[in-house]
Order: C-alpha cells, then structure tokens, then sequence
C-alpha cells in the first residue's frame, strides 16, 4: 500500500475512534432524560463498547495478516458508519446498546488496522514519524471532541453527534475497499479455539472491571479461560499469537508500559474531574479549561518523541516520559490554584504523549510484516484495557468520602512503575537510522523477527 494513503487512512481512522468516544461522555446526560434511560442503561453504551473492542482485537488483527488489512479497516468503517447512522435514529436505549455492541465489532475490526497498514507500508525504521503524526491527531480529537460534542448537544441536540462520523467513515472504507494491493499477505492458518479463548478471557475481564464490586463470577470466568488460552497457545501449531512477537521481551515491556501510561492518565482524569469540580468548586467549563493543556501538550508531545526516539531511544525515551507522567499527577494531586492546576496538566500530557509513541513504535517495530496486524491488535487492547483498569483503580481507592487525593498518589506510583518497565526496551542502537531509511551506523541491530 502507497504510504500516504496509508498514513492518512490510519490518521482518519484513529481519529474517528477517538472523537467518538469523547463526544460519547458529553452525550450521555442528555441522551439519558430523552430516551428516560436508567443510569445502568446509559453506563452500558459505553461497556457494552468496551467488551466487544477489548474481546476482538488481537483476532481482528489476526484476520488482517491473513486476509489484507485495508479490507478489515474498509469493512471496519462501513460498520462504524452505518451504526453511528442507526444509533442517531434509534427509538430506545435498547437500540442503542445493541448498536453500540456492533460499533464495538467494527472498532475492533478496524483499530489494529490503523497500525498493521502503518507497518506494512512503511519500513521499520520509518514508523517513528508515522506513529507520532497519528499520535498527535488522536490528541486533537480528544481536545476537540467535547468542546463540539457539546456544542452539538446543547444545540441540535445528541442525535446530531453520531451523525459526524457517518459520512467520513463510509466514504473511507468505501476507499479502501476498492484498494487492491501489490502482493497479499502469506496465508496465515486461522485457529479458531485461540481466538474464542482470548475473547472471552478480554471481554470477561474488562467487564468484571467496569462492573466493579459484585461482578466475581466473570473475573473467575476471566481466569480460567486465560489459563486454557495459554496451555492452548502453547501446544497449537498455528497460534493466535505468533512466537516472535509475544516471545519479544521488548514487546511485552512496551505493552506492559501502555498499560500502565493509559491506567494512569484515564485514571487521574477520572478522579481529576472531582477534584477540579467537587473539592475546588469549578463549573464543567472551568474545569475543560484548565485541563486543556493536558490536549495541547500531547499533541506538541508527539512529534518530539520521534526525535527523541531517534537520539535516544525508546529504552530512555520511555523512562523519561513516565516520570514526567507520574510528576504531573502527583503535582495535581496537591495543587489548588490555577496555574499549578494547569501546569500539572501540561506535565500529564507530555508524559503521555511522549511514551504513547514510543511503546507504540517498539510494538508495530518488532512485529515482521506478517504479524503486523497481531502487533497493532495487542497494542489496542492495551490501549483500551488499561483504562478500564485505572477508572475502576480510581473508584475504588475514592470510596465513598470521594476524596481523589489517594488514588492519584496510587496512580503516580503506577506511572513510575510503567517506567521501571523500560530497561527491556531497545536503547539508543536501536534506533540509529533516520526517518528516511538512511543508516548511521552500519553494524545495527536489526529489529527482531
């Protein structure tokens, strides 16, 4: 695939995902007394997401390597499209549950295509801009999305904002779905157990965290299925995920610090929503303004971890960004005024934005061509586990005094260990040829296969 479609399909894609989330959050009250919806209704549309996302990535990405990645990303968006259209004109909130199930399919389908088209078309020591220029639009979306979200809301009303992503996202996959590519991918034998296993093992896992306390029946569930997915995994001859990738320490490290970057900041936004509105008295505006910088810094952020990616590393780059992470959430949870407020904000951005990248570029890095689609799968579900698990960190630890002092600590000290995670990542050797493909130092170390 030429890389500049690449690069803009995965960018559009991203951002869609991204700014459907965010302007989801704004909508929920609203869309709540219109359709007179319990409070449990309305917290599913946005679980029943997370379930089918989190359960089907990492197979998603597996069809991918085997089937093409523009087609799941061009099937993945028709899908994203045409729910958006159905959940603007449903009559009920049953409606939009089930809706937002089936967008939750075809977010899986086209997430970790955003990546796999990123690796396949560019070569391994050319993914640090691209990953950074998608890295930057999602910060975008994500500052954007609730100041029009909101807009949109308090205006034409929250149908309308569904009705954004429609258009873009059918005409995107429509695209890439008329792509035909210059060689397919080596088949790649579909184990269906594996896949079954993982699913549930993610989906029963993300629930029993979203659904924290009294939901110990699909943890339990979630564990046993973990442990026959790894004995399965073990003994299957074509395995769901391929030896060279989760046998990568560096992988693993990467994903580990994903996690823990992505628990850490949903987790201090979380309990950062209480301590700006609740404990120092600001209205919702005032709080979106002094948490803008969050957005701003990470969109800066992204492009300077390219640089530093090259110069560095992502062994430093890495361990740099999760203390600057872990020093703005701790900075927030004892600041009261203003600019310390928004100062802390700024840290928290650029810690993220920075380490986002990074791990991100090590994962996608490692992967070989035809596991790419394996590697962006893992990458996502990370991405969308890790802030299950610092919401349901932060709720817990607020009790019911709903003081955000303590978990904020807690999440500092999950950001610090997100940067212990970064001695197994490449160091500077790793990373000596420059955007363009051009070694600087002809006894490199190439990436792992």
């Amino acid at each position: 695939m030429n890389p500049r479609p690449a690069l803009a399909s995965s960018v559009v894609g991203a951002v869609i995902v991204a700014f459907d989330g965010t302007v989801l959050t704004v909508a929920q009250p609203t869309l709540q007394r219109d359709l007179g919806a319990s409070f449990a209704q309305v917290q599913w549309t946005s679980t029943g997401y997370l379930i089918a996302v989190a359960g089907l990535l990492v197979c998603a990405g597996r069809l991918g390597d085997r089937y093409g990645h523009h087609r799941l990303f061009g099937i993945g968006m028709l899908g994203f499209g045409l729910t958006s259209a159905g959940i603007a004109l449903a009559p009920g909130v049953g409606w939009v549950i089930g809706l937002r199930v089936v967008q939750g399919v075809s977010g899986a389908l086209l997430q970790p295509a955003t990546l796999g088209m990123l690796r396949a078309a560019f070569p391994p020591d050319r993914l640090r801009t691209p990953i950074a220029v998608r890295t930057a639009a999602i910060g975008v979306a994500a500052a954007a999305g609730p100041v029009l979200g909101g807009a949109l809301v308090a205006g034409p009303g929250w149908r309308v904002v569904f009705l954004l992503n429609v258009v873009p996202a059918i005409v995107l996959g429509a695209l890439a779905l008329r792509v035909r590519p210059a060689h397919t991918t080596a088949p790649v034998r579909l184990d269906l157990a594996g896949p079954l296993l993982l699913a549930v093992t993610l989906a029963c896992l993300v629930h029993a965290l979203v659904a924290l306390p009294g939901r110990g029946w699909t943890a339990a569930t979630a564990l046993v299925a973990a442990a026959a997915f790894v004995r399965h995994e073990r003994r299957a001859p074509s395995p769901l995920l391929p030896r060279d990738v989760i046998g990568s320490a560096a992988v693993r490290s990467a994903l580990g610090t994903l996690v823990a970057a992505s628990a850490a900041l949903s987790g201090t936004l979380f309990a950062g929503t209480f301590l700006l509105q609740d404990a120092l008295g600001l209205d919702p505006l005032g709080s979106a303004l002094v948490s803008l910088p969050l957005a701003a810094s990470m969109v800066l952020a992204a492009p300077l971890s390219a640089v530093l990616l090259r110069r560095v590393g992502a062994r430093g780059t890495t361990a740099v960004a999760m203390a600057v992470l872990a020093l703005g959430i701790l900075v927030l949870s004892r600041a009261s005024a203003v600019p310390v407020l928004c100062m802390a904000f700024a840290l928290v951005g650029a810690g993220f934005g920075t380490v986002m990248p990074a791990a991100t570029h090590v994962v996608v890095r490692e992967a070989a061509v035809e596991s790419a689609g394996v590697a962006g799968g893992l990458q996502q579900t990370a991405m969308n586990v890790g802030p299950v698990l610092g919401v349901a960190a932060a709720t817990a630890l607020m009790g019911t005094g709903g003081d955000p002092a303590p978990p904020l600590g807690v999440l500092a000290a999950v950001a610090l260990a997100g940067a212990g995670l970064s001695r197994a990542l490449p160091g500077r050797h790793a990373g000596s040829a420059d955007d363009h493909g051009h070694s600087k130092d002809r006894t490199r170390v190439p990436a792992q296969r």
